[in-house]
């Protein structure tokens, strides 16, 4: 009997929670089979401050994507992200064990497992050994140096860390469901994955994850990872500024925000023939944001887009790109990203975000969009769902995932979310079927 592998992710939001379940194709593609995003509660600038509330939200999530996808999902990567995330670089070194001094795997794994030796605080814990370049005896700068020959062996590595009490508490929600986490993945890497090129890498690029709590910050050197990190403020941030500044509610403050971003807003010109008091009056309409449509009151207030957009949105956009460029200026990266920023998450759908971002840094900024995916994908290909399907990637590089027959049981009846259910599908079905 034929086998597929299965690869699901799950990313916790502040703002949502999104679960993505795909098969891997015989080319090594992944093939979309199930999609499931909920609004998260239970969360605050990406950490869990309910537990009861995101084990509900994850529930909802995985309980979506399942049905669509038709089985039952045993173990999963899940994303993480917060101020608790931290970075070092580390420096490895071992003897070469072959007799006949050529490396092997084991010689890699060895000055890994070297570089990796770094002191932690007791909360602390290790999420990512990534290895940077290694240096076999006095020749640096290599990427594999399996099957090469020397004495000395170093590794640089980057080394991701995270607050354990965090990482338990995320871990307990997904395993009371009776999922095994198969790596906890830091949300910029799993981003930075689907919407960096190699070409950009090794130029120099920092992908900006901008999530609803928070901002997570990868910034690569010479194709190597040289530093990743976050910064407390993120999209809900301005919705919050929108909401007070306008003194609305924060889901009318968000549907003003999505609807300025999704226009061009673009300068209005005068009509051949207009006079100067129609335009006038085209130009002040054209900039009307009527409450009324937002929320369900014969309100008549009005609102001006000019001032939503440069009095509220643009100080706050401007004050999340300081505090990217002060993190990059205090790890001396600036002048060693040259391909500048690739900016995705939720909040790069914000109006003129990357605009904003090349005058606060002075360096090129682009929107990241995801690469492209087989299957139910639809709703997915966008920046929002970034780090989501980032995950599926990482974990098919990794190569580790659930696996299913073409045909089981289980996928019959994986459309009934209890033994409940199922009972009245077989009742109803005898019923119809008698006299």
């Amino acid at each position: 009997m034929a086998h597929n592998t299965i690869i699901t992710g799950i990313d916790v939001g502040t703002d949502k929670c999104v679960t993505l379940i795909a098969s891997v194709n015989e080319d090594r593609s992944l093939q979309v089979m199930g999609v499931s995003a909920v609004p998260s509660r239970g969360m605050r600038k990406s950490q869990i401050i309910d537990l009861e509330k995101v084990l509900e939200t994850i529930t909802e999530s995985l309980d979506g994507a399942e049905r669509m996808a038709g089985l039952e999902v045993k173990s999963a990567y899940v994303s993480v992200s917060g101020t608790h995330i931290k970075s070092q670089n580390s420096k490895g070194v071992v003897a070469v064990a072959s007799p006949n001094q050529e490396v092997t795997n084991s010689d890699v794994e060895r000055v890994i497992e070297a570089a990796r030796a770094i002191s932690l605080s007791s909360d602390k814990e290790i999420i990512h050994v990534i290895p940077k370049a290694y240096k076999v005896d006095s020749q640096d700068g290599i990427k594999d140096p399996v099957g090469m020959t020397g004495v000395r062996l170093e590794s640089e590595a980057h080394i991701i860390t995270g607050m354990s009490t965090a990482l338990r508490n995320l871990e307990k929600c997904i395993q009371d469901l009776g999922i095994t986490v198969i790596d906890f993945v830091f949300s910029g890497i799993s981003a930075g994955g689907v919407v960096l090129s190699e070409t950009e890498k090794e130029l120099g690029v920092a992908v900006i994850d901008i999530g609803a709590g928070s901002t997570s910050i990868c910034a690569y050197v010479e194709g190597s990872l040289e530093y990743s990190g976050s910064i407390p403020i993120g999209a809900r941030h301005i919705t919050q500024d929108i909401a007070l500044g306008c003194r609305v509610s924060l889901d009318t403050a968000e549907r003003i925000k999505v609807d300025l971003s999704n226009e061009k807003m673009k300068g209005l010109t005068p009509h051949a023939g207009e006079s100067k008091a129609d335009f006038s009056k085209r130009r002040k309409k054209a900039d009307e944001i009527k409450l009324s449509q937002y929320e369900n009151s014969d309100s008549d207030e009005v609102l001006s887009k000019k001032t939503v957009t440069e009095g509220i949105m643009l100080p706050r956009m401007q004050e999340i790109f300081g505090l990217i460029g002060d993190v990059l200026k205090e790890e001396h990266l600036l002048k060693d990203i040259p391909a500048g920023l690739v900016i995705t998450g939720g909040g790069a759908m914000t109006l003129q975000i990357s605009e904003v971002a090349k005058r606060e840094l002075n360096l090129p900024a682009r929107i990241g969009t995801p690469t492209k995916l087989d299957g139910l994908v639809r709703d997915i290909h966008s920046p929002i769902y970034a780090n989501s399907i980032g995950l599926l990637h990482y974990g098919l590089k990794h190569g580790q995932g659930d696996t299913v027959s073409n045909f089981s049981l289980g996928s019959l009846f994986s459309g009934f979310s209890s033994m409940g259910k199922f009972s009245e599908k077989i009742s109803s079905l005898f019923k119809s079927l008698l006299p």
